[in-house]
């Protein structure tokens, strides 16, 4: 493994030669203010390397991990990026969380053809060719969420998101559910992601005043640890008016404390508390090998999985160049912990399984609703986007 604990910092090349080991890129935070949620996505990456490496890696040669922490900057992500490609000569990359971060990576690998596995929810509204995305897009998440909360709670909405394209783009689309199902959004927030604890104590100050049925929070990193306690501090009560998300996970609800914690909804494809052999399986290897204390969410399920993704169409392929790898990737499935997935040869999305969790005393989820099957994405919401059949009753 090559490993460096910042982008900035030197490495000293490594020998390539022909038989050597396929070397991919990883770049997640391990620092800055999403590293809270980012050292999840690089802990799934690296236990699925390892698993594949254990078996004899692939067609016989070792996966290679070159890391780099961007420290939850941007233009940080872009850096390394194209530091992976040129100077490390590696084409696949598994990496980044914020959408601002993917789309600071995306025109480096269109640039230089590489292949960038993003596996983290995102607002939908793009395709790259030289992308796989393993993370929900809008149909497999907001459709399923709007719904229950609207039926379960009211139709009266207040978003609180921080400052940049994922949050206020998801939040365009859940408002468009919310008015073409007769409700209604009162108040709507951003706060940087550096925002510090107080700022959030003014805001609940102004959401209180407001008096929505449900917070829509899209705040991201340590940021949502400061809205969840300050939401308890000013004495909300979420069986009357909860906060409702698709990226609060049980790695923030570990930080703010379950609970914090206790009561509040998100929609997403995974949860630890899923019932299945695979995930059985997967949490008994990690508590084994970390401890009882080990923490799965979902952004650890989608890293981890599209690694063995990646695996399953490299073994096929014989190649990381994308032209190769591409098409067998795009026709690979895998079981994974959430349930069987496979990938989207028209969109490069993957199909999913859709969940409503509900946070428990014991910082876990308890899933109240699921799918049958997976999801197919619609990250363009023209198909199946707004179907009913996709909601809960």
């Amino acid at each position: 493994m090559t490993f460096v604990s910042r982008c900035d910092r030197g490495v000293e090349p490594v020998q390539r030669v022909e038989d050597g080991p396929w070397r991919v890129g990883v770049l997640f935070s391990s620092s800055g203010y999403t590293a809270i949620v980012e050292s999840t996505q690089l802990q799934g990456t690296l236990v699925a390397i390892d698993e594949i490496n254990a078996r004899g890696g692939v067609l016989g040669r070792p996966i290679e991990p070159v890391i780099y922490d961007p420290g939850s900057d941007p233009c940080a992500f872009a850096r390394c990026a194209r530091r992976l490609m040129v100077e490390d000569r590696v084409r696949t990359i598994f990496g980044c969380y914020t959408s601002s971060s993917r789309k600071a990576v995306v025109p480096v690998v269109e640039r230089l053809d590489g292949l960038l596995w993003y596996p983290t929810v995102y607002e939908g509204f793009e395709y790259s060719p030289n992308v796989i995305y393993t993370g929900a897009a809008p149909n497999q998440t907001c459709v399923i969420l709007c719904r229950y909360l609207m039926r379960q709670f009211g139709t009266r909405f207040f978003f609180v998101g921080s400052d940049y394209v994922y949050p206020r783009e998801t939040n365009r689309i859940m408002r468009n559910l919310i008015v073409e199902n007769g409700g209604s959004v009162v108040g709507e927030r951003y706060l940087p992601l550096w925002a510090p604890r107080s700022d959030f104590l003014a805001l609940l100050a102004e959401v209180r005043s407001a008096a929505p049925d449900v917070i829509f929070s899209t705040v991201v990193g340590e940021a949502t640890v400061y809205l969840y306690q300050s939401y308890a501090d000013v004495g909300f009560d979420p069986k009357t008016t909860p906060i409702a998300s698709i990226t609060t996970t049980e790695a923030e609800i570990s930080a703010m404390g379950a609970d914090v914690g206790e009561g509040h909804f998100t929609a997403s494809p995974y949860f630890a508390s899923v019932t299945n052999r695979t995930n059985s399986e997967l949490l008994d290897k990690l508590r084994a090998r970390l401890g009882e204390g080990v923490c799965l969410n979902a952004a650890f399920e989608a890293a981890y999985f599209q690694v063995h993704l990646f695996a399953e169409a490299l073994a096929r392929a014989g190649s990381t160049h994308p032209d190769i790898l591409r098409p067998f990737a795009l026709r690979s499935e895998v079981e994974a912990p959430q349930g069987r997935v496979s990938l989207d040869p028209a969109t490069g999305h993957a199909a999913l399984w859709a969940r409503i969790g509900k946070a428990n005393r014991k910082g876990q989820f308890d899933v109240i609703f699921e799918t049958r099957e997976p999801v197919a994405a619609d990250p363009y919401l023209i198909g199946t986007g707004r179907g009913s059949a996709l909601c809960p009753t």
